[in-house]
């Protein structure tokens, strides 16, 4: 029997930063996770990355958000499994220009201007093409399908505040496939924890 919706238990708690403008100028951090962890882009063999077609696809939607906005851009990233890690660079972003170490005033910069759409906006058009092509793939390529929708509903994602945090995100995203059997999204991982 299907559990009757509840608001005071069922609500959606928000991991975006409360009161923060996602679409000022700066670099995020971002990680999009199948449904269910599962791993339909292909594999890691000897600490690399072999992606499939639908892993390649993913790889060509996240260089077409470029195109799509132009008042971003994406820097390194890596396709893994069954997740998915990248930098967004919201256009007019300076690393000098971060947000204010005051967590009361998070809207506070030390410098840029407004420039345009909110980064959940650019996920959300990311995951909806992605997931577009992963069920044509289904229907006419014979991919794996998948339970109820592709990606996870939410998405993590970290404000990049200095040059420090930047090189050590982008190293972390080029290691990734490195540290896949200690990797916490991978699902063998999660079993062997449980025996």
């Amino acid at each position: 029997m299907p559990v009757k919706y509840d608001p005071e238990r069922h609500h959606r708690r928000s991991i975006r930063l409360k009161g923060y403008d996602y679409s000022q100028p700066g670099a995020y951090f971002i990680t999009i996770v199948t449904q269910n962890r599962e791993c339909l882009f292909g594999e890691i063999m000897d600490g690399q990355i072999r992606l499939n077609d639908a892993g390649r696809m993913i790889e060509r939607w996240w260089l077409e958000l470029n195109h799509k906005f132009p008042t971003i851009h994406t820097d390194v990233y890596v396709v893994m499994p069954n997740h998915f890690h990248g930098i967004v660079i919201v256009v007019g972003a300076d690393l000098r220009v971060r947000p204010d170490e005051d967590a009361s005033r998070w809207n506070a910069h030390s410098g840029g201007t407004h420039a345009g759409v909110p980064l959940p906006a650019v996920v959300q058009w990311f995951k909806t093409m992605t997931t577009n092509e992963y069920i044509r793939g289904v229907k006419t390529l014979g991919w794996p399908p998948f339970p109820r929708r592709l990606w996870q509903r939410n998405y993590y994602e970290h404000i990049i505040r200095n040059d420090q945090e930047w090189d050590r995100i982008r190293t972390y995203i080029a290691n990734n496939p490195l540290h896949w059997e200690r990797d916490r999204e991978n699902p063998s991982v999660g079993l062997s924890r449980m025996r």
